[in-house]
């Protein structure tokens, strides 16, 4: 009986033992090579790959916020105010495609809704109003996005049609304090 594979002749003889000792072996050392790799890499193999930077994140895995250009202004579309210093919005990052989110203006702080003083509760209700009228003029932008440090939003520059910087128009009438991403300060005292 002739058998069809080319390294048939091989098991007959003595050298095809030896072929097939050496293959087997060649086969057990790379799976141990496998599960027994030492826990830290050879130094020349470290300092070989020491000025390489790791490769970035592929786009579509990078968090949208990363993923926008921070010099360019998104046309925004405004969903609803949700205090002084926030608001949902309908982004626009591409033709197309438009991304709900949540917009914390960047660089200024305002009074919360959830007060703990009266004057805390006033201040956070003309905050909310103002920015109400403010973004009412339309043609709202943000750029310079980034993610807010409480993420579920993100941080911008916010201007419209009429107000080239939004939080500076807060900050100058009053209805916010500048803010660095700190410890908040009480409105209440």
């Amino acid at each position: 009986m002739r058998c069809p594979l080319p390294f048939a002749g091989l098991r007959r003889s003595r050298g095809g033992d030896a072929f097939l000792l050496g293959a087997a072996m060649f086969a057990l050392g790379l799976s141990a090579g496998v599960w027994l790799r030492p826990a830290t890499p050879h130094p020349a193999v470290e300092a070989a790959f020491a000025s390489v930077e790791p490769p970035a994140p592929p786009l579509a895995e990078a968090p949208l916020a990363h993923r926008l250009d921070p010099a360019m202004a998104y046309p925004a579309e405004v969903i609803r105010i949700i205090d002084g210093d926030t608001f949902e919005a309908r982004v626009r990052v591409w033709p197309g495609l438009d991304v709900d989110t949540k917009v914390r203006l960047r660089g200024v702080d305002a009074a919360e809704l959830h007060a703990r003083c009266a004057g805390e509760l006033a201040q956070a209700q003309a905050a909310r109003t103002a920015l109400e009228t403010i973004l009412a003029d339309g043609g709202v932008a943000i750029s310079r996005v980034g993610i807010d440090k409480y993420g579920g939003r993100v941080d911008a520059a916010v201007s419209t049609r009429n107000t080239a910087d939004v939080s500076a128009a807060l900050l100058k009438g009053g209805y916010a304090r500048a803010y660095d991403g700190g410890k908040r300060g009480s409105w209440c005292g």
